[in-house]
């Protein structure tokens, strides 16, 4: 049987409240009720599909991640999005951030088997937000000010069973 796994980055429970503010606003005023189904984070590796008999080897992969780097600051500031009209995104953009690319990089090392852009986001509407719906909210959303700072201490690993369960987590040193 095949599970989903994804690496990703969490800020703290206040910071995932305040964003899941923004998030009801789309599912209420843009029809974009699937931006309530996960939790914000930032994504350093994206859903891949494995037998769940080598959940190991994934385990041991992510074990091997260098995780030798001071824990950082991330700042958060504002909104921006992908205006793909097939599947647009509304997020809410960290500044451009050198620790982040770092450990997206010792990610990737161990991590190698698809190519994938890293383009560091907090999710706050997609799926189903129509391009049209995409359209009002980004117009609302761009001169929004929302601005916050988090320390990232750890990486997580998740599996999707239903839900994204946090599977395993290494700390940053």
């Amino acid at each position: 049987m095949k599970k989903l796994y994804f690496i990703a980055l969490f800020p703290p429970q206040q910071i995932i409240d305040e964003i899941n503010l923004f998030k009801q606003d789309l599912a209420s005023n843009y029809n974009n009720s699937k931006a309530l189904k996960n939790e914000a984070h930032i994504t350093l590796f994206p859903p891949f599909s494995r037998e769940i008999e080598l959940e190991e080897d994934i385990h041991i992969a992510f074990q091997k991640i260098d995780t030798n780097i001071s824990p950082f600051k991330i700042t958060l500031n504002g909104f921006d999005g992908f205006s793909n009209p097939k599947n647009p995104v509304l997020f809410v953009k960290p500044e451009v951030n050198d620790h982040l690319i770092e450990l997206y990089n010792r990610v990737k090392q161990q991590f190698n088997f698809m190519r994938y852009t890293f383009n560091p986001h907090i999710t706050v509407g997609y799926r189903n937000l129509s391009f049209d719906n995409y359209l009002k909210a980004i117009e609302v959303y761009k001169n929004k000010e929302y601005k916050t700072k988090f320390i990232v201490e750890k990486i997580t690993l998740l599996r999707h069973d239903g839900k994204w369960v946090p599977i395993a987590e290494k700390k940053l040193s």
